[in-house]
């Protein structure tokens, strides 16, 4: 049986890198690699906490989690390493201690310049490479695949067929090859942004040459995903505030019809975007209220300064606040150390597009009265003023009339957001605009899906323009978008056929169908459809109001939110 100071003396000799720690943190194995690794002194080392000792170490995280971490990368001054983390288990299941197997990630680099041959090279590097989640690419001298690993072919989406013997171009869809550049250079390149693979993933490139006896032999590159780290982030700042930030991209060439009514609807918003008054709004959902914010903005002399748009219904009141004005080091719990500027302050030389600017509460009316007022803000937790610049431009599909006579609106604040009120029309008063409308639409979707429809029968726009159009150019343009997704490749022209379900309401029946298509449906769609049309139904009968339209359906308001988000309803 091996002796205690035998077992060490292997675990001396063994060229990764372990430390290992006892249930109180205190480190009781550094093996002399690890001792070089992390430039300790062993006999100092020894019996001290690691959180003291190891720079980021996260054993102490592990011993008091009891779950492991795998092919974790660490900085150590100029190194990096990879490493493994996991707990020490007794016979009772009991958590007794922590252990780190780590090895340096620059010995990839020594392997490729003491090795001569490529081949060689390969078989050393693949059991390495595939130990990390980041994708490695390899290229020759001559600029051919010889190696990827499993990483590379997950996120890439081509496998070693694909890639080996091929040149370094076969997996971008956008951008330039880094591996030419470091070929044609002989220096290595980082952080290059590029779309590869068939399903053009946005990335991020590192690159450096292979030199074996001071020539240059190779490429090898690694690649990061960065399209899943960005739409994880997207999703996450999605759920938690409901607000976009955005560069205004409409302008009024994008505002379709030649009604009388769209028409005067455009030369107000015109004549409003020379000023800096605060514009509110007004028209039912789907109309393009948006639209028009985006192209008042670009219009303005505040084009080239910040566009942010607020959705006031998907925040809850106690985050609204703190969102719109910002907050103080220690407002509240969980409050960001130092505090954070609001919305105001970093559209500060913009516009501000408050949306749905009817369901904030009485107490943030206040506060947003002062800002028209006395163009200042004041941080939650704070006292102190901050001047802001902030054009403000407010829309609202509820009756605000009648919400300050019921006492839910301020009567003042009222009238400092109609400075310039702006009535944009429903698509059911302006039925002459519906023809330019699906010609718009169909050159959209022609893009969108791939397909060369040329445009609408006669027979199929008549019943487009006896509709009412409830969800207005929403509705439309999920009722092209639908139309176009039935039609066969081949088909240029749009017809009755084509055309989905319409409903409109009666005293009957809640929902029956406006036209048939002679296409019978699957329940599901069917169900989905009415399900759609309840909400909406719900929500104008509620003025917009969410907790009134979740009472009318009978669901809870939490259930409203997903199901208004499910089809596309905010």
């Amino acid at each position: 049986m091996l002796s205690m100071d035998d077992v060490l003396s292997i675990i001396d000799a063994i060229r990764d890198g372990i430390i290992a720690i006892d249930r109180d943190e205190k480190i009781t194995i550094l093996n002399r690699s690890a001792e070089k690794l992390l430039k300790l002194d062993r006999k100092a080392a020894m019996g001290k906490k690691v959180s003291e000792t190891v720079p980021n170490t996260r054993l102490h995280i592990i011993l008091k989690s009891g779950k492991s971490e795998l092919n974790q990368f660490q900085q150590i001054d100029d190194v990096t390493i990879v490493t493994n983390r996991m707990p020490v288990f007794d016979r009772s299941g009991r958590v007794t201690g922590a252990v780190a197997i780590f090895k340096d990630m620059t010995e990839v680099k020594n392997l490729a310049e003491q090795v001569t041959n490529l081949k060689e090279i390969q078989s050393m590097l693949e059991a390495i490479i595939n130990s990390t989640q980041d994708a490695i690419s390899v290229v020759d001298i001559q600029g051919r695949g010889i190696l990827i690993n499993t990483a590379y072919t997950k996120l890439i989406g081509l496998t070693k067929e694909d890639v080996i013997g091929k040149p370094a171009t076969v997996d971008i869809a956008e951008g330039e090859s880094v591996h030419y550049r470091v070929l044609q250079t002989g220096k290595p390149l980082k952080g290059i942004p590029m779309k590869a693979g068939p399903n053009k993933k946005e990335v991020v490139v590192d690159a450096a040459p292979i030199i074996v006896g001071g020539r240059l032999r190779g490429s090898v590159a690694v690649v990061h995903d960065v399209s899943e780290i960005k739409r994880l982030t997207e999703e996450l700042e999605l759920v938690r505030r409901r607000i976009r930030h955005l560069e205004a991209k409409y302008t009024f060439d994008d505002i379709i019809g030649q009604s009388r009514a769209i028409r005067e609807a455009v030369e107000a918003a015109k004549n409003a975007a020379a000023t800096s008054a605060t514009v509110l709004l007004r028209g039912e959902s789907g109309t393009g209220k948006e639209l028009f914010a985006h192209a008042i903005h670009n219009e303005s002399e505040r084009c080239h300064k910040q566009f942010i748009r607020v959705n006031c219904s998907a925040l809850t009141d106690s985050l609204l606040g703190s969102e719109l004005f910002g907050y103080a080091d220690g407002a509240f719990t969980g409050a960001r150390r130092g505090g954070r500027k609001g919305l105001f302050e970093e559209a500060d030389g913009g516009t501000i597009f408050l949306d749905e600017i009817g369901e904030i509460s009485l107490n943030h009316q206040a506060m947003l009265l002062r800002v028209l007022n006395e163009k200042e803000i004041i941080r939650v937790g704070e006292s102190k003023p901050i001047p802001v610049d902030v054009r403000i431009i407010a829309a609202t599909n509820t009756d605000l009339e009648k919400a300050v006579e019921e006492g839910k609106f301020r009567r003042d604040l009222y009238f400092r957001l109609s400075v310039i009120p702006i009535y944009i029309p429903a698509l059911r008063e302006r039925k002459e605009d519906i023809p330019l409308l699906i010609t718009h639409l169909i050159k959209k979707y022609n893009q969108e899906y791939g397909r060369a429809v040329e445009a609408i029968s006669a027979g199929a726009l008549e019943i487009l323009t006896a509709y009412d159009w409830p969800g207005n150019i929403r509705e439309l343009e999920n009722v092209i978008g639908r139309a176009m997704i039935n039609m066969r490749f081949g088909e240029v022209l749009i017809e009755k056929k084509h055309i989905p379900r319409l409903y409109v309401e009666t005293p009957e029946l809640r929902f029956r169908p406006h036209h048939q298509t002679g296409v019978f449906k699957p329940l599901k769609e069917l169900l989905a459809e009415a399900e759609r049309e309840a909400l909406k139904n719900a929500m104008e009968r509620a003025s917009g109001n969410r907790t009134e339209a979740a009472k009318l359906l009978g669901i809870s308001v939490r259930n409203l939110f997903y199901k208004l988000e499910k089809y596309n309803l905010w």
